[in-house]
């Protein structure tokens, strides 16, 4: 049996693969894994798969029986996942490089539609919900995560200000708009019952992210992947560096008075069926 050959994680390639789920994702997909419905044989479609936490996970918990779809277009994201499925030889899991929008899967075929924050990246919500609609069989199982309205709150309050006191004003009208761009529990629950989608139930919940100082969040590794750029372009061009040291100043500021820097996220897992 298979099962019983030890794992050797002296390999030199071993840690290649075995940081199984990024920090900042990690509230929303153990959520999620809370309320996918296990069962073997099935179908399933994980949208947005990232690197594959869910996608090995599900496949793994659901039995080689079960047909597990991964959908991501980050080709990094993709590579790596390649490689976990291969490493860990999991021939039920189908790995799909293009857009949500682009899928081409038989109507009525997928048991299970899964996404940890997926939604939040999608470029055309709508036509990834009309896709994923059409995909589902009647009666499957929907379950998004998703970050909400109001997250980092206390950073984006320190932002604004930051602007105001430096003479950009005229910049918080785009704070605001960008500040408002991450949805509500009723904006995404409208969104899938536009699409057809009954939604059965929403959990919200919040979680905590804390930094030393202000210089230690804005060089966080992923703060600057995930958040940075958009944050950018929120300050005029010619003033990025006094901007952002002011900035990290201000931060310095709230760590020093609090003790610490802490921002508060909220979440949402969202469970709808066809």
């Amino acid at each position: 049996m298979d099962y019983l050959e030890e794992v050797d994680y002296r390999d030199p390639e071993f840690g290649d693969f075995y940081d199984e789920l990024p920090l900042w994702s990690a509230p929303f997909g153990l959520r999620l894994l809370d309320r996918v419905r296990m069962q073997t044989g099935s179908t399933i479609l994980d949208i947005g798969a990232g690197t594959g936490f869910l996608s090995v996970e599900l496949a793994q918990r659901c039995g080689a029986q079960t047909h597990l779809i991964a959908v991501e277009p980050w080709s990094a994201a993709a590579i790596r996942l390649r490689k976990k499925v291969e490493r860990l030889g999991l021939g039920n899991v189908e790995i799909l490089e293009q857009p949500a929008e682009d899928l081409q899967l038989p109507d009525d075929s997928v048991d299970v539609i899964v996404s940890n924050l997926g939604i939040n990246n999608f470029e055309n919500v709508d036509s990834v919900l009309r896709v994923l609609f059409r995909a589902a069989k009647r009666g499957a199982q929907l379950l998004l995560a998703t970050n909400l309205e109001g997250h980092m709150a206390e950073f984006y309050e320190v932002f604004r200000e930051t602007l105001i006191q430096g003479g950009q004003s005229d910049r918080v009208a785009g704070l605001d708009e960008h500040v408002r761009d991450r949805g509500t529990v009723d904006s995404v629950a409208g969104t899938l019952r536009k699409a057809g989608f009954a939604v059965a139930r929403a959990e919200t919940d919040v979680f905590t992210i804390r930094f030393a100082d202000g210089a230690s969040m804005l060089r966080h590794h992923f703060i600057r992947l995930g958040f940075m750029q958009s944050w950018k372009s929120l300050v005029a061009p010619d003033r990025l560096d006094e901007t952002f040291q002011a900035l990290e100043r201000n931060l310095d500021s709230v760590a020093t008075q609090n003790g610490e820097l802490a921002l508060t996220v909220p979440m949402a897992l969202i469970e709808a069926s066809k």
